[in-house]
C-alpha cells in the first residue's frame, strides 16, 4: 500500500530522497511541488505569514496581506484562509481588492465578525476544533494560541485558527500564531506544515523544533520569523535542533523575506 508520505516524497522537488535520516535543509527557493494523488501542490511565499497554492482543488491564499502588486503573479483565489486579525495576517483593503466572484473565505469568528458586509456575504466562520468542506476538501480548524506566561495576551487561547487542509489525499497544517500547544503535538498523518516562530508573539527556535519534532510531518518550512526587538528566528538553527533530535522531517526554506522586506 503506498502511503501519504510515499506520494509526498516521490514528487519533492529538488529530487529529494524519499526516506531522510536526519533533518536536513533545502535550498531556498520558490515554487516547491508536493505530488498527491491525482496532481501536484505547488507552494509560493508572499511574504512573512502570507502564501498561495496551486493545488488540484482550486487556488489557495493564506493570510493574505500588503499590496495588490505583491499578489499580481498568482491567479485568482478560490479559497482564502484567513488565521487571526493582526494585520500581518488580515488586511481587509487588500482582501476587498484581491476577492473575485469565484472566491470562498474561510476565517476564525473575530475576523468574521470584523469583515466588511460585501466579504462576510462569501465567507464562512470556522470555530476552533471544527472543521468545514470548501473546494471539496476538508478544512478543520486547529487552536492557535500562547502557553508562556508572559505571552499569553498576545494570542489567547479559543480565539485564533491554524488550519488542516486535506487536499487529495495530502495532508496541510497551517499554525497561524501559536506555540507548540497540545493540540499541535496531537496531530496526526501531516505531510507538509508551515509553522511561526518569533518572540515575543508565537516561540522561539528551540520551541518550533521541540514541537515539530513530536508533530513529525513530512516536510515543514519555518515561517513568520522576524519580529521586532530582537524576536526574529533563526531558521538554520531550527533545522539544525530538528535534526539533533533524531527527526526525519525535511526542513525547507521559503523565500518569506524578499530583499529589502522586513
Amino acid at each position: 500500500m503506498t502511503t501519504r508520505r510515499q506520494i509526498l516524497t516521490s514528487g519533492m522537488a529538488l529530487g529529494a530522497m524519499s526516506i531522510l535520516p536526519r533533518a536536513a535543509v533545502a535550498a531556498q527557493h520558490s515554487g516547491d511541488s508536493f505530488a498527491t494523488q491525482s496532481g501536484e501542490i505547488v507552494v509560493h511565499p508572499v511574504s512573512h505569514a502570507s502564501f498561495w497554492m496551486e493545488t488540484p482543488a482550486g487556488i489557495i491564499y493564506v493570510d493574505p496581506v500588503g499590496e495588490p502588486a505583491d499578489w499580481e503573479n498568482a491567479p485568482d483565489p478560490d479559497l482564502i484562509l484567513v488565521t487571526h486579525e493582526h494585520g500581518d495576517h488580515y488586511a481587509p483593503d487588500l482582501l476587498s481588492q484581491i476577492v473575485v466572484g469565484k472566491t470562498q473565505m474561510i476565517t476564525n469568528m473575530i475576523v468574521y465578525d470584523m469583515l466588511p458586509s460585501e466579504l462576510k456575504m462569501k465567507s464562512q466562520e470556522v470555530a476552533n476544533g471544527d472543521s468545514t468542506d470548501a473546494l471539496g476538501m476538508t478544512i478543520e480548524a486547529v487552536p492557535a494560541y500562547n502557553i508562556t506566561e508572559g505571552r499569553l495576551e498576545f494570542h489567547p487561547q479559543g480565539r485564533d485558527n491554524g488550519y488542516v487542509l486535506t487536499i487529495d489525499g495530502l495532508r496541510i497544517y497551517i499554525s497561524g500564531d501559536t506555540e507548540g500547544t497540545p493540540e499541535m503535538r496531537a496531530l496526526e498523518d501531516i505531510d507538509v506544515a508551515f509553522v511561526s516562530m518569533n518572540l515575543p508573539f508565537t516561540m522561539d527556535a528551540a520551541q518550533a523544533a521541540d514541537a515539530v519534532a513530536e508533530l513529525s510531518p513530512g516536510t515543514v518550512y519555518p515561517y513568520h520569523y522576524r519580529g521586532r526587538d530582537g524576536g526574529t528566528q533563526d531558521p538554520e538553527e531550527f533545522a539544525r535542533l530538528l535534526a539533533e533530535a533524531g527527526s526525519e522531517t525535511e526542513v525547507r526554506m521559503g523565500e518569506w523575506y524578499p530583499e529589502g522586506l522586513e
